[in-house]
Protein backbone atom coordinates (compact mmCIF):
# COMPACT_ATOMS: atom_id res chain seq x y z
CA UNK A 1 0.00 0.00 0.00
CA UNK A 2 1.69 3.59 -1.05
CA UNK A 3 1.52 6.02 1.63
CA UNK A 4 4.89 7.89 1.54
CA UNK A 5 5.85 9.59 -1.84
CA UNK A 6 9.04 11.15 -2.57
CA UNK A 7 9.06 13.51 -5.49
CA UNK A 8 12.78 13.74 -6.87
CA UNK A 9 12.89 17.13 -8.67
CA UNK A 10 11.29 20.85 -7.20
CA UNK A 11 10.38 22.47 -10.35
CA UNK A 12 6.93 23.30 -12.12
CA UNK A 13 6.40 19.28 -12.46
CA UNK A 14 7.81 18.52 -9.42
CA UNK A 15 5.99 20.78 -7.27
CA UNK A 16 2.69 20.25 -8.86
CA UNK A 17 3.15 16.27 -8.51
CA UNK A 18 3.53 16.94 -5.14
CA UNK A 19 0.50 19.09 -4.45
CA UNK A 20 -1.96 16.55 -6.17
CA UNK A 21 0.13 13.91 -4.05
CA UNK A 22 -0.82 15.52 -0.63
CA UNK A 23 -4.43 16.13 -1.73
CA UNK A 24 -4.90 12.83 -2.59
CA UNK A 25 -4.51 11.66 0.69
CA UNK A 26 -0.62 11.06 0.72
CA UNK A 27 2.64 11.71 2.91
CA UNK A 28 4.73 13.85 0.45
CA UNK A 29 8.50 14.74 0.38
CA UNK A 30 9.55 17.14 -2.40
CA UNK A 31 13.42 16.69 -2.87
CA UNK A 32 15.99 19.45 -4.45
CA UNK A 33 19.69 19.44 -4.20
CA UNK A 34 18.84 23.29 -4.44
CA UNK A 35 17.77 24.86 -1.58
CA UNK A 36 16.38 28.28 -2.82
CA UNK A 37 15.01 26.05 -5.63
CA UNK A 38 13.03 24.26 -2.86
CA UNK A 39 11.91 27.34 -0.69
CA UNK A 40 10.58 28.43 -4.02
CA UNK A 41 8.96 25.01 -4.98
CA UNK A 42 7.54 25.71 -1.44
CA UNK A 43 6.14 29.51 -1.95
CA UNK A 44 4.63 28.57 -5.47
CA UNK A 45 2.45 25.65 -3.61
CA UNK A 46 1.15 27.57 -0.96
CA UNK A 47 0.03 30.40 -3.87
CA UNK A 48 -1.65 27.10 -5.66
CA UNK A 49 -3.44 26.43 -2.26
CA UNK A 50 -4.29 30.11 -1.90
CA UNK A 51 -6.02 30.36 -5.07
CA UNK A 52 -7.74 26.76 -4.96
CA UNK A 53 -9.30 28.24 -1.42
CA UNK A 54 -9.96 31.23 -3.16
CA UNK A 55 -12.04 29.90 -6.54
CA UNK A 56 -13.93 27.01 -4.30
CA UNK A 57 -11.16 24.17 -5.55
CA UNK A 58 -10.35 23.19 -2.24
CA UNK A 59 -12.07 23.77 1.42
CA UNK A 60 -9.85 25.21 4.40
CA UNK A 61 -9.92 21.63 6.18
CA UNK A 62 -8.51 19.84 3.03
CA UNK A 63 -6.04 22.41 2.80
CA UNK A 64 -4.48 22.49 5.93
CA UNK A 65 -4.49 18.47 6.06
CA UNK A 66 -2.30 18.29 2.89
CA UNK A 67 -0.06 21.36 3.89
CA UNK A 68 0.31 19.30 7.10
CA UNK A 69 1.50 16.09 4.95
CA UNK A 70 4.13 17.93 2.79
CA UNK A 71 7.94 18.37 3.81
CA UNK A 72 10.68 19.48 1.93
CA UNK A 73 13.92 17.60 1.86
CA UNK A 74 17.26 17.99 0.42
CA UNK A 75 18.94 15.09 0.97
CA UNK A 76 17.81 12.10 -1.18
CA UNK A 77 19.33 9.16 1.04
CA UNK A 78 17.35 10.28 3.67
CA UNK A 79 14.04 10.89 1.91
CA UNK A 80 14.26 7.55 -0.16
CA UNK A 81 14.91 4.83 2.53
CA UNK A 82 11.49 5.92 3.92
CA UNK A 83 9.45 5.52 0.34
CA UNK A 84 7.12 3.42 -1.21
CA UNK A 85 6.77 5.59 -4.45
CA UNK A 86 9.64 7.44 -5.95
CA UNK A 87 8.65 9.75 -8.16
CA UNK A 88 11.25 11.30 -10.51
CA UNK A 89 10.58 14.51 -12.16
CA UNK A 90 13.89 15.99 -13.47
CA UNK A 91 14.40 17.63 -16.92
CA UNK A 92 14.36 15.45 -19.50
CA UNK A 93 18.24 14.73 -20.48
CA UNK A 94 19.41 10.86 -20.15
CA UNK A 95 22.04 11.69 -18.32
CA UNK A 96 20.17 13.33 -15.41
CA UNK A 97 17.68 10.37 -15.14
CA UNK A 98 20.33 7.65 -15.11
CA UNK A 99 22.12 10.25 -11.96
CA UNK A 100 19.11 10.19 -9.66
CA UNK A 101 18.05 6.34 -10.58
CA UNK A 102 21.54 5.01 -9.54
CA UNK A 103 21.07 7.24 -6.67
CA UNK A 104 17.63 6.29 -5.36
CA UNK A 105 18.51 2.67 -6.27
CA UNK A 106 20.93 2.83 -3.34
CA UNK A 107 18.82 4.42 -0.87
CA UNK A 108 15.34 2.95 -1.16
CA UNK A 109 13.47 -0.70 0.13
CA UNK A 110 13.32 -3.24 -2.33
CA UNK A 111 9.56 -2.54 -2.51
CA UNK A 112 9.63 0.44 -3.12
CA UNK A 113 7.78 1.85 -6.67
CA UNK A 114 9.91 3.98 -9.12
CA UNK A 115 8.29 6.35 -11.69
CA UNK A 116 9.51 8.85 -14.24
CA UNK A 117 8.23 11.55 -14.82
CA UNK A 118 8.71 12.14 -18.39
CA UNK A 119 6.50 12.97 -21.94
CA UNK A 120 8.98 11.85 -24.02
CA UNK A 121 11.76 8.98 -22.76
CA UNK A 122 11.89 4.85 -22.68
CA UNK A 123 11.07 3.82 -18.94
CA UNK A 124 12.57 0.81 -20.10
CA UNK A 125 16.15 2.78 -20.77
CA UNK A 126 14.88 4.65 -17.49
CA UNK A 127 14.63 1.37 -15.56
CA UNK A 128 17.62 0.29 -16.83
CA UNK A 129 19.41 2.66 -14.87
CA UNK A 130 18.42 0.98 -11.47
CA UNK A 131 17.80 -2.61 -10.53
CA UNK A 132 14.00 -3.00 -10.58
CA UNK A 133 12.34 -3.08 -14.28
CA UNK A 134 9.37 -4.50 -12.64
CA UNK A 135 8.62 -1.82 -10.43
CA UNK A 136 9.50 1.35 -12.84
CA UNK A 137 7.11 2.86 -14.89
CA UNK A 138 6.51 6.38 -16.19
CA UNK A 139 4.06 8.64 -14.71
CA UNK A 140 3.42 11.45 -17.64
CA UNK A 141 1.70 14.02 -15.68
CA UNK A 142 0.68 17.80 -17.96
CA UNK A 143 1.27 20.98 -16.99
CA UNK A 144 -0.24 22.11 -15.06
CA UNK A 145 -0.73 19.82 -13.18
CA UNK A 146 -2.97 20.73 -10.67
CA UNK A 147 -5.72 21.45 -13.56
CA UNK A 148 -4.49 18.70 -16.18
CA UNK A 149 -6.84 16.10 -15.74
CA UNK A 150 -4.66 13.22 -17.43
CA UNK A 151 -1.98 10.82 -16.41
CA UNK A 152 -0.22 8.34 -19.50
CA UNK A 153 1.06 5.51 -17.70
CA UNK A 154 3.36 3.97 -19.83
CA UNK A 155 4.77 0.41 -19.10
CA UNK A 156 8.21 -0.05 -19.63
CA UNK A 157 9.10 -3.68 -21.37
CA UNK A 158 9.23 -5.90 -18.03
CA UNK A 159 7.07 -3.44 -15.80
CA UNK A 160 4.51 -5.86 -13.84
CA UNK A 161 1.01 -5.87 -14.13
CA UNK A 162 0.92 -5.45 -10.23
CA UNK A 163 3.11 -2.30 -10.57
CA UNK A 164 0.74 -0.80 -13.69
CA UNK A 165 -2.23 -1.13 -11.32
CA UNK A 166 -0.57 0.62 -8.24
CA UNK A 167 0.89 3.28 -10.32
CA UNK A 168 -2.98 3.36 -11.96
CA UNK A 169 -4.88 3.28 -7.95
CA UNK A 170 -1.93 6.46 -7.20
CA UNK A 171 -3.13 8.55 -10.21
CA UNK A 172 -6.86 8.36 -9.37
CA UNK A 173 -6.47 8.96 -6.04
CA UNK A 174 -4.94 11.91 -6.96
CA UNK A 175 -7.83 13.07 -8.76
CA UNK A 176 -6.67 12.22 -12.15
CA UNK A 177 -8.06 10.26 -15.08
CA UNK A 178 -5.75 7.44 -16.87
CA UNK A 179 -4.75 5.79 -19.55
CA UNK A 180 -2.04 2.75 -19.44
CA UNK A 181 -0.55 2.46 -22.68
CA UNK A 182 2.83 0.37 -24.01
CA UNK A 183 5.86 2.26 -24.34
CA UNK A 184 6.88 3.64 -27.83
CA UNK A 185 8.69 7.17 -28.12
CA UNK A 186 6.57 9.61 -27.47
CA UNK A 187 3.39 7.87 -26.19
CA UNK A 188 0.24 8.85 -27.30
CA UNK A 189 0.05 12.91 -26.50
CA UNK A 190 3.78 13.63 -26.93
CA UNK A 191 4.28 12.94 -30.45
CA UNK A 192 0.81 14.42 -31.28
CA UNK A 193 2.19 17.94 -29.28
CA UNK A 194 5.05 18.08 -30.51
CA UNK A 195 4.01 17.59 -34.49
CA UNK A 196 1.50 20.23 -33.94
CA UNK A 197 3.70 22.83 -32.13
CA UNK A 198 6.69 22.06 -34.62
CA UNK A 199 4.67 22.50 -38.06
CA UNK A 200 3.38 26.20 -35.86
CA UNK A 201 7.15 27.05 -35.26
CA UNK A 202 7.65 25.95 -39.56
CA UNK A 203 4.45 28.09 -40.08
CA UNK A 204 5.79 31.10 -38.16
CA UNK A 205 8.85 31.14 -39.83
CA UNK A 206 7.71 30.88 -43.22
CA UNK A 207 5.51 33.81 -42.32
CA UNK A 208 1.99 32.13 -42.77
CA UNK A 209 0.87 34.01 -39.94
CA UNK A 210 1.50 36.00 -36.48
CA UNK A 211 1.78 33.81 -33.31
CA UNK A 212 -1.97 35.32 -32.13
CA UNK A 213 -3.31 34.39 -35.55
CA UNK A 214 -2.36 30.79 -35.65
CA UNK A 215 -3.06 30.41 -31.89
CA UNK A 216 -6.07 31.34 -32.48
CA UNK A 217 -6.91 29.35 -35.98
CA UNK A 218 -5.71 26.07 -33.85
CA UNK A 219 -8.22 27.08 -30.56
CA UNK A 220 -11.33 28.06 -32.53
CA UNK A 221 -10.86 26.19 -35.51
CA UNK A 222 -9.48 22.78 -34.15
CA UNK A 223 -10.73 23.08 -30.50
CA UNK A 224 -7.95 23.38 -28.77
CA UNK A 225 -7.63 25.03 -25.22
CA UNK A 226 -4.27 26.63 -25.99
CA UNK A 227 -2.77 27.33 -28.77
CA UNK A 228 0.69 26.03 -30.19
CA UNK A 229 2.42 28.56 -29.18
CA UNK A 230 0.89 29.58 -25.80
CA UNK A 231 1.61 26.12 -24.87
CA UNK A 232 5.11 25.92 -25.75
CA UNK A 233 5.64 29.14 -23.88
CA UNK A 234 4.28 27.48 -20.67
CA UNK A 235 6.42 24.12 -21.26
CA UNK A 236 9.31 25.62 -22.15
CA UNK A 237 10.82 25.87 -25.46
CA UNK A 238 13.77 24.22 -24.27
CA UNK A 239 11.71 21.22 -22.65
CA UNK A 240 10.18 21.07 -26.19
CA UNK A 241 13.19 21.06 -27.95
CA UNK A 242 14.50 18.39 -25.99
CA UNK A 243 11.80 16.05 -26.99
CA UNK A 244 11.95 16.68 -30.27
CA UNK A 245 15.47 16.05 -30.86
CA UNK A 246 14.79 12.54 -28.77
CA UNK A 247 11.37 12.00 -30.99
CA UNK A 248 13.63 13.10 -34.15
CA UNK A 249 16.56 10.82 -32.94
CA UNK A 250 14.10 8.05 -32.72
CA UNK A 251 10.98 8.12 -34.80
CA UNK A 252 12.79 10.13 -37.83
CA UNK A 253 12.63 13.42 -40.23
CA UNK A 254 9.16 14.11 -39.49
CA UNK A 255 10.14 15.61 -36.20
CA UNK A 256 13.24 17.77 -36.66
CA UNK A 257 13.34 20.67 -34.65
CA UNK A 258 12.28 23.79 -36.84
CA UNK A 259 15.23 26.21 -36.80
CA UNK A 260 13.22 28.43 -35.69
CA UNK A 261 12.51 26.84 -32.45
CA UNK A 262 16.33 26.17 -32.44
CA UNK A 263 17.23 29.88 -32.93
CA UNK A 264 14.55 31.35 -29.92
CA UNK A 265 16.26 28.53 -27.90
CA UNK A 266 19.72 29.49 -28.37
CA UNK A 267 18.65 33.38 -27.35
CA UNK A 268 17.41 32.30 -24.06
CA UNK A 269 13.97 32.77 -25.15
CA UNK A 270 12.47 29.82 -22.74
CA UNK A 271 9.01 30.73 -22.46
CA UNK A 272 6.99 32.16 -19.61
CA UNK A 273 10.01 31.09 -17.35
CA UNK A 274 12.30 33.02 -18.69
CA UNK A 275 10.37 36.17 -19.50
CA UNK A 276 10.02 35.78 -23.02
CA UNK A 277 9.49 33.29 -25.54
CA UNK A 278 6.74 33.58 -28.58
CA UNK A 279 5.14 35.83 -26.62
CA UNK A 280 6.96 38.58 -24.08
CA UNK A 281 6.02 38.65 -20.72
CA UNK A 282 8.18 41.09 -19.18
CA UNK A 283 6.32 44.40 -19.91
CA UNK A 284 2.99 42.57 -17.40
CA UNK A 285 0.71 42.66 -20.61
CA UNK A 286 0.75 38.49 -21.66
CA UNK A 287 0.74 37.75 -25.23
CA UNK A 288 2.69 39.93 -26.67
CA UNK A 289 5.01 39.04 -29.80
CA UNK A 290 8.18 39.54 -30.32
Amino acid sequence: MIQHIVVVGSGVMGRGIAYVGVLGGYTVTLVDINETALQNAKSEIEVIFEKGLKYGKVTADAAEKALQKLTYENNLEKAAGNADLIIEAVPELASIKKQVFEEIEQYASRDCYFATNTSTMSPTEIASFGKRPDKTIAMHFFNPVHKMPLVEIVRGLETSDETAEVIREVAVNMGKETVVINEFPGFVTSRISALVGNEAFYMLQEGLGTPEEIDKAIKLGLNYPMGPFELVDLVGLDTRLNNLNYLHEKLGEKYRPAPLLEQYVKAGRLGRKSGKGVYDYTSGKELVPK
